[in-house]
């Protein structure tokens, strides 16, 4: 989904774009990632590959932590050996969720679940492989061709199905096209270190982005059963409060991304017109 998105918005800008698919290249073999950053001696490599099954990571550690950490450091080896610039992103779910607020880059990571700690292995990774890593933590992210449940819920709610969204828990919704969009500037800005990239605006629950939904396309807001994180019995942990803030986007020049409701607004409309 991600990926797919800053494939498009590097494209529109005039880049010359190379992409590959996880059966194309799997980052977790290091000489295959040498071998492709080579022969395309890049400017610049944004990783967009995950393993983003939070409960399987449970049960399928090994995958997790090849793709999520050792993946992440042979990128930044490879980029550091061909003298390219290199974002990688990282996920909210590196804080443990027990901060009222925001968390910024002064918070220190508590990562709770495998998919958790394995994201910031990937950090720590990546950073001592290669100084001019920049770390992109974001979270709640949707948008075309996602299968998650922010991605789907206007599917579901468009055909009358009732859902059950989580009223307890609080993050900060980023739009796909919005976060590629930042993803391009940060690999243009060349600035290493960790930023905090998600839509403005005060975070949400999953009930109220639900509820938004409705308003904005017009859906029955009873098909919106709202409760607690707890009822559900996930595997992994997941941050009750998981809300991101970044303190350096400003300083380097970056406008603030668009408002959360503004940018759902706009994803609804271009899922609409796709239709």
């Amino acid at each position: 989904m991600v990926a797919r998105a800053t494939i498009d918005v590097c494209r529109a800008l005039g880049d010359e774009v190379v992409s590959y698919t996880r059966e194309m290249l799997d980052i977790s073999v290091r000489e295959d990632v040498f071998d492709a950053v080579s022969a395309q001696k890049p400017d610049a490599i944004i990783n967009c590959a995950a393993y983003t099954d939070v409960d399987g990571s449970e049960t399928n550690i090994d995958r997790c932590y090849a793709a999520n950490a050792s993946g992440v450091e042979n990128l930044a080896l490879a980029a550091r050996a061909s003298d390219a610039g290199f974002v990688t992103i990282s996920t909210d779910y590196v804080f443990d969720g027990t901060k009222d607020g925001f968390y910024t880059q002064r918070d220190t990571p508590n990562p709770q679940g495998v998919y958790a700690k394995a994201k910031y292995e990937g950090e720590i990774l990546a950073r001592n492989a290669y100084a001019r890593t920049v770390i992109v933590r974001s979270g709640w992210i949707y948008g075309k061709n996602g299968t998650n449940f922010l991605s789907v819920m206007n599917r579901l709610l468009s055909e009358g199905r009732q859902i059950k969204a989580i009223s307890d828990s609080y993050g900060t919704p980023t739009f796909a096209g919005d976060l590629a969009g930042r993803l391009r500037e940060l690999a243009q800005i060349d600035l290493p270190g960790i930023y905090h990239i998600t839509n403005s605006g005060g975070g949400t629950s999953y009930a109220d982005f639900a509820r938004t939904v409705c308003e904005i396309k017009g859906f029955d807001q009873n098909l919106v059963e709202a409760v607690s994180h707890e009822t559900l019995k996930r595997p992994a942990p997941r941050p009750v409060n998981s809300r991101l803030a970044c303190l350096f986007s400003d300083k380097i020049g970056l406008t603030p991304m668009p408002d959360w409701k503004t940018a759902l607004a706009r994803f609804l409309e271009e899922n609409e017109e796709g239709n």
